[in-house]
């Protein structure tokens, strides 16, 4: 599970500084490997044995999914806010609490990252409500610094919001959001559909909660979190009007003043669509889009619309919430943000396939036996973009059938390929309907987003609501890198729109040579999933954009062999390419530089030798940094597989060569 945080805000910053000192030597191998290609060829089979061991009989692979506090946090407030909170579950919830607070009081959102107001609001007021006293070191500790950073006025409005539901912050105080937006033609701007599928998923249920501005008793209060309690909001200058932020502050208080005096059967009705959007997108598990946060709110509105905590709905969804929850061997309970058991699956085919497990083994058959009652065959919110595309899809998590992702697709159809199934007719036919569907959600720029096609409006980013992180949809480099390369893989590198896509991959090259990362931290994820896609699409290792990423990547590569970046390199470009070394890293750049024929190199021999000599006697490796992203830098992902699929498909490579190839060893 996670560990606790280092307690420093810049305390990677020497050692990542040291780190890419090259002339340092990679510690030697252990004693009686006479090769690195020896020591990597043990270091795979103790790997895939460790994999193999944690399949579930089904087929499937899931490692925890850790993010930050304010999951426990929010599931605390829920519970206060129905009623149904519970004793186990607070005690539970308020250890993993205490369990993450940082030295100097605060909390992080990322493994060594610095303290962070809204996280750090959101967890003092959880441990309130589990009892502890505000003059207790570790709170005093907390509302010290809290109100050193402004206070609760300087929050994010999704902790104000929370804090509004129990009356420790005024809802006239926060922007507004009408559930009349569920009006919107699809071609007016900031109509539903402009909004990336999570945010769009939160954002309806919202309108329901803005428009009922409810306020349940507050078990205490919360003064001390204010820098005056007497003036808890104290006014901020508007923007120029002239600006956009200036137009949107406007508009919002038009908003406000609407609210006074809405037109009340448009509003009646746009609840009533509101709760008919909501309920219409419940997946079979009772979950919304298989992620926490709109479970939770779509949970609030059908609530204060009326419906009864035993209603099926309700109840399903409940029920659902309980599914997010790890229960500690110390005890605490840690709240998963969401599952990813698709994405587990194939990344785990892939590395054991090419660590070179027979392609006919049971383990890999199971696996895709269960990746193909998982393809997606209904339509979704993409055919408002995409209408006519006929489904294929897979989506990330057990149950988001609304939801299918262009970036699970991709690898799955990758894992696929690699297994030799006893129906290849049904498993040939998968991977048409999603060559297809990933074909058909290519954006006009010729590039890939994740969820949706062309979500790139530039105006609800500007929202004074939408202060949260991202919450559009726009292609990546990572996404279409994966599409790329799955294309490639089908016979594909010719086609008209494989060939744009790689267009726009090489026009999105940065000036030093890498690519950035939005959904794995950053650009030693966006470098790592580029160069196979180039390599399968048939760019040669000599291709200046492909010698131009090696040197990046021989440039940041760590005086310990190993590869690291930290969340940092998002907001300050001082720590692109830095960071304490992760085996997952590390592996992202060795499969980067394997493909471009870099095998022989002294930096993958280091490379190499760094997960050799870091890896534990069970077969895996550690790792407490974060890699992975929701939104960047404001929502950041600790996959805890990546530890173990990424270095398994990096030495199994190694070891075997790259997969597709006529050169690669079979096992």
């Amino acid at each position: 599970m996670t560990a606790t945080t280092d307690g420093s805000a810049g305390a990677l910053a020497p050692r990542a500084a040291a780190a890419n000192d090259s002339t340092t030597a990679t510690p030697p191998l252990p004693a009686g490997d006479s090769t690195v290609a020896t020591a990597a060829e043990r270091a795979t089979a103790r790997a895939v044995e460790h994999l193999l061991a944690r399949q579930d009989d089904q087929g499937w692979w899931k490692g925890d999914l850790a993010t930050n506090v304010t999951m426990d946090a929010e599931d605390l407030l829920l519970r206060q806010f129905l009623g149904i909170q519970d004793e186990k579950t607070t005690r539970a919830a308020a250890l993993f609490i205490r369990s993450e607070q940082r030295p100097d009081g605060t909390w992080a959102t990322f493994h060594g990252g610095p303290g962070e107001l809204s996280a750090t609001v959101e967890a003092y007021v959880a441990l309130r409500l589990a009892g502890d006293a505000p003059d207790a070191p570790h709170m005093a500790a907390a509302s010290e610094w809290i109100r050193s950073q402004g206070g609760m006025a300087a929050t994010r409005v999704f902790t104000r919001i929370w804090l509004a539901l129990f009356g420790w912050w005024k809802w006239d105080d926060l922007p507004e959001l009408p559930p009349e937006i569920m009006y919107l033609p699809k071609w007016v701007p900031l109509n539903i559909y402009d909004f990336g599928c999570w945010a769009r998923q939160t954002i309806v249920p919202l309108t329901v909660v803005s428009a009922k501005r409810p306020v349940r008793p507050a078990p205490f209060a919360l003064d001390e979190l204010h820098t005056d309690p007497a003036r808890p909001s104290p006014p901020r200058p508007p923007a120029p009007l002239a600006s956009w932020d200036g137009i949107f502050q406007r508009l919002d208080k038009a908003l406000h003043q609407y609210r006074k005096f809405p037109l009340r059967r448009v509003r009646r009705n746009a609840l009533d669509a509101a709760a008919r959007w909501i309920i219409e997108r419940q997946e079979n598990d009772g979950c919304w889009g298989g992620i926490q946060p709109p479970a939770v709110y779509s949970v609030i509105a059908l609530h204060l619309l009326g419906y009864d905590l035993d209603h099926p709905v309700l109840r399903a969804g409940l029920e659902s919430l309980d599914r997010f929850a790890v229960w500690r061997e110390d005890g605490s309970r840690m709240i998963e943000a969401c599952q990813s058991p698709v994405w587990d699956t194939c990344l785990a085919a892939i590395a054991l396939a090419d660590a070179g497990l027979p392609a006919d083994h049971p383990a890999l058959v199971k696996a895709v036996d269960w990746m193909l009652d998982e393809q997606i065959t209904r339509p979704g919110d993409w055919v408002v973009r995409r209408p006519g595309l006929t489904p294929g899809g897979w989506a990330f998590e057990f149950h988001n059938d609304n939801y299918p992702d262009i970036d699970d697709t991709a690898e799955v159809v990758l894992a696929l390929k690699r297994v030799a199934h006893p129906d290849p007719v049904r498993v040939e036919a998968a991977i048409q309907r999603a060559a297809r569907w990933n074909l058909g959600m290519q954006s006009k720029n010729g590039a890939w987003g994740a969820f949706d096609a062309d979500n790139t409006s530039p105006f609800p980013n500007r929202l004074p609501f939408c202060d949260f992180g991202e919450v559009v949809d726009p292609p990546s480099a990572d996404v279409t890198a994966h599409v790329v390369e799955m294309l490639a893989v089908l016979g594909q590198q010719h086609h008209p729109r494989t060939r744009r896509g790689i267009e726009w991959l090489l026009a999105e090259q940065e000036e030093n040579g890498a690519w950035f990362g939005r959904w794995g931290v950053n650009y030693v994820y966006g470098t790592g999933s580029v160069l196979p896609a180039l390599a399968a699409a048939g760019i040669p290792a000599s291709h200046p954009a492909v010698r131009r990423a090696v040197r990046w990547l021989e440039s940041v590569q760590n005086a310990d062999g190993g590869w690291g970046e930290d969340l940092r390199s998002y907001r300050d470009p001082e720590w692109i390419g830095r960071g304490a070394s992760t085996p997952s890293q590390t592996a992202w750049a060795l499969m980067a530089l394997l493909s471009a024929g870099e095998r022989e190199s002294k930096a993958v021999e280091r490379g190499i030798a760094y997960l050799v000599e870091n890896q534990t006697e069970d077969g895996t490796w550690d790792e407490p940094y974060f890699t992975g992203t929701g939104f960047p830098w404001d929502f950041s992902i600790n996959y805890h597989l990546y530890r173990q699929v990424f270095p398994v498909t990096a030495l199994g490579r190694y070891v075997h060569g790259e997969p597709f190839t006529p050169n690669r060893r079979e096992a």
